[in-house]
C-alpha cells in the first residue's frame, strides 16, 4: 500500500518532526508513507469571504497537483465522519482488499479545504469536532494509520 499525506504549510517544531519520523519508520514494515508538504498561501489577518475562497482556491489547486486519478482521498474535515481506531483500520484493509492501494490523506490549511478538494475527496474523516493545529494534525494521522496496520495485523500495540 501507498500512503500519501498531503498537507498544507511546512512543518517546524522539531518535536513533532521527531514524533512524526518515529511513526514513519515503524510504518515502514506496513507501507510506502510519504508526506508531501504543499506551500501556504500568504494571507492578510482581516480577509473577505472572497479573499478567505481564493487562498482556500491556490492552495487546492496545489494539493490536487500531488493527487492521481487513481488514489482513494480522504480529506481531514471538522464536519467529516468520525471513526474509531478500529474502523479507520477496517476502512484502510478494505481498501488495499478491494484494489485500491494509493491512499491520500489531505490535512488543509488554516482556512480548511477547498470546494475542488472537498468534491475530489472520496471520504472526509474527522478526529474530532475540535479543532487541531494542522502540524499537530499531521503527527496524529500518522500514529493512527501506525496503529490501523497494527490492528489489520493483530499485533500488539493497540488497548
Amino acid at each position: 500500500m501507498r500512503i500519501s499525506i498531503v498537507t498544507v504549510g511546512k512543518l517546524k517544531e522539531k518535536y513533532l518532526k521527531q514524533g512524526i519520523q518515529e511513526y514513519l519508520k515503524r510504518l515502514t514494515a506496513y507501507a510506502k508513507v510519504d508526506i508531501i508538504e504543499v506551500a501556504d498561501e500568504k494571507a492578510p489577518e482581516n480577509m473577505s469571504e472572497a479573499e478567505m475562497l481564493e487562498v482556500k482556491r491556490k492552495e487546492g489547486e496545489r494539493i490536487l497537483g500531488h493527487i492521481s486519478d487513481d488514489t482513494y482521498v480522504i480529506t481531514l474535515e471538522i464536519n467529516g465522519k468520525m471513526l474509531s481506531s478500529e474502523q479507520l483500520a477496517a476502512k484502510m484493509d478494505e481498501l488495499a482488499t478491494y484494489g485500491k492501494s494509493k491512499i491520500a490523506f489531505v490535512i488543509g490549511g488554516s482556512l480548511g479545504i477547498s470546494e475542488d478538494v472537498q468534491r475530489r475527496s472520496d471520504m472526509a474523516l474527522s478526529f474530532s469536532k475540535m479543532t487541531f493545529p494542522h502540524q499537530l494534525m499531521r503527527l496524529i494521522l500518522v500514529e493512527q494509520v501506525y496503529r490501523g496496520f497494527r490492528i489489520i495485523r493483530n499485533e500488539p500495540y493497540h488497548k
